[in-house]
């Protein structure tokens, strides 16, 4: 079947599948690209969280929805010690694990659970940590937790007690965080048993509130409510995630109702949108920060004075209206300025193309051939990176440095981009998990992100020392104090030239009811419902 044939025959049967359950209530979600897999502490990529996490999983603890404030997830209850090593969390009884073609639990959810999903991760022995080529818990190991965490330990089939090595003032937020959701380990023993434990991976069971039912490989998931969802079922009775990478054809899918909602709109048909009397679009500030990545350990961008030179060339007012149309702020920190601790004495970024020249020249830098790596999907913090790219390009050539663009599909291109001898500079961003600066300057430009999230492969031992202390203290006014010092560092290493902060747009027909805008960038279907 050619790939034509392959595309028709997925929308004939995404449209089949829809009219059949047309009497149930069935939302149809135009997603922006394709999970890397459904594991979703394997990876760090919003569109993965999206069809993976949310829609099956939960965890111990949970966000409010539309909020960074923690409720209670599975876990009912938790108390800290006083000295903040030990974090003791009483699990809710009744839990049970959904029921899917591919497997029937026998027992509701308890702490084996919990042990299974958290060790896997932390234990390098664990039969699990290697279960499939090229396992890298990016998250868990990006944010330190192996050093952190010194043991997960079972109380009883309804506790579990996490110790420790040091406090962590923003333990309880990254616990709400997608690595930290809980799998089935009678699932896990059942796939080992039958050597197949890659599957983990491709067929997904959790708690939450929608089960996995298929997956058509860049074309169409599809998912039904867990009957038996410990929160109570959902009034949709299907959800339909219809993968639509151009964001021109998610809006002709919205308008013509083969869809109901979408995300990341091109900035220039906002205006059309708002005109719809059949749409409405809520929207919001985002958590959220683009930018440009130099390979810090590649040279000539392993020297401090190449990468202010080149971010000095970036005309980022350019980019903001040509890119961004309007929905966006120029970036000078690595944290969005909604977020505490943001550094308002940080100096912005100079645009002067004549001293970026010369500043390449007194570093010895000359005729210069690089790549700049173009994101082939829209994210909230860069709605167009090709273009992004093209003007990027243009600029660098102004200084004399050529720039070929590169791009790949977005599952490759998160792969490649954390490999530390990669070429040249990558444009990424990061919409923040859980509200906490930590997740922002730890995760995306530690020593222990290297290889992972920390594109630009920077290890500064200064810089790395602020942000670990910051997570000790308890005193919020005292982390931010660090954390300021930590974004001053920054600026002056420029291991990224920080590009923008967005607005985030959700078009969506006025038959959708309760869909909530998420500061944390996640796209959840819990609560929602369809006229």
């Amino acid at each position: 079947m050619n790939l034509t044939n392959l595309r028709i025959w997925g929308l004939a049967t995404l449209l089949v599948w829809s009219c059949s359950t047309y009497a149930a209530k069935t939302l149809i979600y135009c997603s922006e690209g394709s999970p890397e897999g459904f594991d979703p502490a394997l990876y760090t990529s919003g569109t993965t969280f999206d069809a993976s996490s949310r829609a099956i999983y939960n965890r111990l603890v949970e966000f409010v929805h539309g909020s960074t404030e923690i409720e209670p997830g599975l876990a009912e209850r938790w108390e800290v010690s006083d000295d903040g090593l030990e974090y003791t969390f009483h699990l809710r009884h009744g839990v049970k694990f959904q029921k899917t073609r591919f497997f029937t639990p026998s027992r509701d959810f308890n702490a084996d659970d919990v042990l299974f999903s958290l060790q896997r991760q932390l234990d390098p022995n664990h039969p699990w940590h290697q279960y499939t080529p090229g396992t890298s818990w990016e998250y868990f190991q990006g944010m330190s937790m192996p050093e952190l965490l010194k043991a997960v330990v079972k109380v009883d089939d309804y506790t579990v007690k996490l110790v420790l090595a040091s406090p962590q003032a923003p333990m309880l937020a990254n616990l709400a965080m997608d690595f930290a959701s809980i799998m089935s380990k009678e699932y896990a023993d059942q796939l080992a048993a039958q050597g197949r434990k890659e599957m983990l991976n491709q067929e997904p069971v959790g708690t939450g509130p929608f089960f996995f039912v298929n997956y058509q490989k860049d074309a169409v998931i599809r998912y039904r409510a867990h009957p038996n969802y410990w929160a109570g079922k959902q009034s949709l009775d299907n959800l339909i995630f219809a993968i639509t990478t151009e964001a021109s054809v998610r809006l002709q899918k919205l308008k013509a109702g083969e869809c109901q909602i979408l995300p990341y709109p091109n900035p220039a048909d906002v205006a059309l949108i708002r005109d719809d009397s059949s749409l409405k679009m809520p929207e919001l500030q985002g958590l959220n920060v683009g930018y440009l990545a130099f390979n810090t350990q590649q040279p000539p961008f392993d020297k401090p004075e190449v990468r202010r030179a080149l971010s000095m060339a970036i005309n980022r007012q350019a980019i903001l209206d040509a890119v961004f149309q309007g929905a966006g702020s120029l970036a000078k920190n690595p944290i969005p300025p909604t977020m505490w601790s943001y550094n308002e004495a940080t100096p912005a970024d100079e645009y002067n193309p004549e001293k970026a020249k010369q500043l390449l020249a007194e570093a010895g830098v000359s005729n210069l051939e690089m790549k700049v790596w173009a994101m082939p999907v829209q994210r909230p913090y860069n709605p167009n990176a090709r273009r992004m790219a093209e003007l990027i390009q243009a600029d660098f050539a102004k200084i004399g440095v050529k720039v070929s663009i590169v791009s790949y599909e977005w599952g490759e291109y998160l792969a490649r981009s954390k490999e530390v001898d990669r070429d040249g500079a990558i444009l990424m961003g990061w919409t923040g998990d859980n509200g906490d600066p930590d997740n922002f300057l730890g995760v995306l430009l530690s020593c222990d992100g290297v290889g992972g999230a920390n594109r630009a492969q920077w290890c500064n031992a200064e810089f790395d020392a602020l942000i670990k202390k910051a997570r000790t203290l308890p005193n919020q006014a005292d982390r931010a104090e660090l954390y300021k010092q930590a974004q001053l560092l920054f600026k002056e290493q420029a291991p990224w030239a920080t590009i923008a902060h967005s607005v985030v747009f959700m078009p969506m027909s006025k038959r959708v009811k309760n869909f909530v805008i998420d500061p944390l960038g996640y796209h959840r279907f819990d609560g929602v419902d369809i006229e």
